[in-house]
């Protein structure tokens, strides 16, 4: 089988879920070899990879890479699709994994698919656009598919296979080390899992009516493990912090689970959430739009709805 060529997203040796989720979907294609930028790469997180099916890890780790954002990448991406002539890369569909794609996809002057929901194993892609009305299938008509995945489209299956690590060298030029990267904070992290990770979302929207509005749709998301959420006009008004926003201009989410409160359901909103799997919608205005996303809406004040939601799943544990 031909291989499939992976990029690896990670925190340091912390691999993120949808890393797992694009080796799981690259099985169907060929054999998924995994890159792995910068450091953080032990002999664990090799294995891990290896369990969902990755046969190589390549390791590209070094000063160019780890100081300068998103360039020297992509040259490493469009390196290694002339030299190891894939049948497909498959990046997360993030903010940095996306300029990877796209800047690799001109170097190497391939084709690029973005925000695909699913991929079939003759390269065909899946897109849910405008808004989740209209489903799209396309393929790559010119050199090697360049294919981003959104978070969760693609369940993370097991498939074990002993992968082997390989550390590369690429030449990367002057011009992509041009910015640099000077200095890290690294951000809190609390107890709820990852927004674009997370099986579960809770939102909230201006229906909230303002920050401490915000401690219901809390409550709720604590006591299902879940992330919080929030529309634009909640982030906009500063009622949240705009890494939270879910839609069109914030993140992409794809969970099991998505609960959407006092959120009227705009269509930039909707194109950040229209692919979770079940949608739930609390709103007082039976004429909102989201209800027509929903699998399960309850016409109400969200200040009574959700508190009661919350105290019954407690009850429940």
């Amino acid at each position: 089988m031909s291989d499939v060529l992976v990029l690896a997203e990670h925190h340091n040796s912390e691999i993120k879920k949808i890393t797992l989720e694009l080796v799981t979907g690259a099985r169907a294609l060929g054999n998924p070899v995994v890159l792995w930028l910068g450091g953080g790469c032990t002999e664990d997180t090799v294995a891990t990879l290896g369990n969902y099916g990755a046969t190589k890890v390549l390791v590209a780790d070094s000063d160019a890479v780890n100081n300068h954002p998103v360039a020297p990448g992509a040259e490493i991406v469009a390196s290694l699709i002339d030299s190891l002539t894939p049948v497909a890369v498959l990046v997360a569909s993030t903010a940095d994994g996306k300029e990877v794609a796209a800047r690799a996809a001109i170097k190497s002057n391939c084709g690029i698919i973005t925000d695909a929901v699913e991929i079939a194993a003759d390269s065909t892609v899946t897109q849910s656009v405008f808004g989740g009305s209209t489903v799209v299938h396309s393929r790559v008509t010119k050199g090697t598919p360049i294919i981003t995945v959104r978070p969760n489209a693609i369940p993370a299956t097991p498939q074990p296979f002993a992968a082997v690590r390989e550390d590369i060298s690429v030449d990367i030029s002057a011009g992509a080390q041009r910015v640099t990267v000077k200095d890290r904070t690294v951000v809190a992290k609390g107890a709820r899992p990852e927004l674009t990770e997370a099986e579960v979302v809770v939102s909230g929207g201006r229906g909230v009516g303002g920050p401490e509005g915000f401690s219901v749709i809390e409550s709720l998301a604590d006591s299902l493990n879940a992330a919080v959420g929030a529309s634009r006009a909640a982030t906009d008004a500063g009622w949240y912090p705009h890494q939270f926003q879910v839609g069109q201009t914030g993140k992409t989410v794809s969970p099991q689970l998505y609960i959407a409160n006092g959120i009227s359901g705009a269509i930039q909103h909707r194109a950040g959430m229209q692919t979770s799997k079940v949608v739930v919608v609390v709103n007082k205005d039976p004429e909102a739009p989201i209800f027509e996303l929903a699998d399960y809406g309850v016409v109400g004040d969200l200040f009574t709805v959700v508190p009661q939601l919350s105290e019954e799943i407690t009850k429940r544990k």
